[in-house]
């Protein structure tokens, strides 16, 4: 008995992706970069994963840098623009810790959001002005899963800063949404392989049309001098695959796992007394109020987050208490505490994210065993 809920951290790997990267870890080892046959195979490795992600994301091949992941492809995406055009840069306050130190780093100013996590559009247009150089909004949060309005920002940006340049971290949204449609109109769009079931350590940031970026690395002249460095070939390949596979599975798994998360949330409020959920309903017709399918974040009362969820680990059960790029840290949710939670309910919450690999039986798991361990803690 046990159940892996937190794919929002990472998912296991598709099959297609190992078959796909098994022959680049041992017969074709090849450096792209090079000239020779065995260099070229690898090469055309990656234009072949490159052409098949851009028609994924919507973008043209050209249009897409390979990196180390999603917190390389945020700095590039923050740190590049505004190295290229300096100007004010604007962020939401519940970006993932990528977009908001990057951003700190260069004095950005953070906009609020409201009490389920949607970025305040009044407060935004209030700060963008023809100064702005790059507005950050996130396409679905990663820890409550609220869906951003990012077309509207978009339109708002256009209007009020013309040369300014929108990006979204699509991390989160990747594995659940139609990021090709949803970010079309953005200028930058960061993905990590490792959230749809392809490797860590690869993703890929999109840059439209002629968006300036100055590289973040420096070294040889690879993805157009905007990103230098070997391309790991075995990795950008099993992107590729693990993203095919997880598009045409996207449309059925969407409604799948919606109906498991609201088994999940509805039977843990039935069962126990003063628990929460947090984010945006997962109810709304309004398509500004909604959430990820796959995850589910709620406020425990009286229990401390970190003590649930080592007992849920005894029991076989993983969870999180928010993003896996700050477990262990001391400090509450930013993202809760920017929705107006306390700081005693923030330390109170979970979040469980669902995924490719999760099951009926998942669900049953952590129904049977969380009230009985909630019941302990508590007394």
């Amino acid at each position: 008995m046990g159940a892996y809920l937190d794919h929002a951290a990472t998912t296991p790997l598709r099959p297609e992706a190992l078959a796909a990267m098994l022959p680049f870890l041992t017969e074709h080892f090849g450096n792209p970069s090079g000239s020779h046959s065995v260099a070229r195979a690898a090469r055309r490795a990656v234009d072949d994963a490159r052409d098949s992600l851009a028609s994924s994301l919507g973008c043209r091949p050209g249009e897409l840098v390979f990196t180390a992941g999603g917190t390389e492809a945020d700095n590039l995406a923050v740190l590049g623009v505004a190295g290229a055009r300096p100007g004010d840069v604007v962020c939401s306050a519940v970006e993932h810790h990528a977009v908001l130190h990057a951003a700190r780093a260069v004095q950005a100013t953070t906009v609020a959001v409201d009490t389920d996590g949607v970025v305040d559009l009044d407060t935004l247009a209030a700060v963008v002005r023809p100064r702005t150089t790059l507005v950050s909004v996130m396409l679905a949060n990663n820890e409550v899963g609220t869906i951003e309005p990012v077309d509207a920002v978009v339109e708002l940006v256009r209007d009020r800063a013309p040369e300014a340049r929108v990006h979204t971290d699509a991390v989160a949204a990747l594995p659940y949404l139609d990021v090709a449609s949803l970010a079309a109109r953005v200028d930058l769009v960061s993905i990590s392989a490792h959230k749809f079931g392809g490797p860590k350590g690869v993703g890929a940031l999109v840059v439209r049309g002629t968006t300036a970026l100055s590289p973040v690395l420096h070294g040889g002249g690879q993805e157009r001098d905007r990103r230098p460095g070997t391309h790991d070939v075995a990795g950008i390949v099993g992107m590729a695959a693990a993203l095919d596979a997880a598009l045409v599975q996207r449309r059925a798994e969407e409604i799948r796992l919606r109906g498991l998360r609201d088994r999940l949330v509805d039977g843990l409020i039935d069962a126990i007394a003063d628990v929460t959920e947090n984010g945006a309903s997962r109810r709304g017709a309004d398509p500004v109020s909604r959430r990820l399918p796959g995850v589910a974040n709620l406020t425990v009362a009286g229990v401390d987050n970190e003590e649930l969820l080592i007992l849920l680990d005894e029991e076989g059960i993983q969870a999180s208490a928010g993003s896996a790029c700050a477990s262990g840290a001391a400090a509450p949710s930013h993202v809760l505490l920017a929705m107006g939670r306390s700081t005693a309910d923030a330390r109170s919450a979970l979040r469980f994210s669902l995924g490719h690999s999760t099951t009926d039986a998942d669900v049953e798991c952590v129904l049977a065993v969380m009230p009985k361990l909630v019941e302990r803690l508590r007394a």
